[in-house]
């Protein structure tokens, strides 16, 4: 799927804890994340802490978007 949406000129950032997963079904840009059961998150940070690290991720992925890519790249 990942392949078919990167052809149509729409780049594709996956955000996965397990990026094994992600190169196996043809991401180029990934993003790692946190853990399973909270990937974009993590509950015993404190609210603003947690907060912090939500927006590093997401301008992680924001980057990963813009940049050019050939191969499987992780950011």
């Amino acid at each position: 799927m990942v392949k078919e949406i990167e052809r149509y000129g729409i780049p594709i950032v996956h955000m996965a804890t397990i990026t094994t997963i992600s190169v196996s079904v043809g991401a180029n840009r990934i993003v790692p994340t946190i853990a399973i059961p909270y990937p974009v998150g993590d509950p015993s940070l404190g609210e603003a802490a947690e907060h912090d690290l939500r927006e590093k991720l997401v301008r992680r992925a924001l980057e990963g978007l813009v940049t050019e890519v050939e191969e499987v790249t992780l950011f």
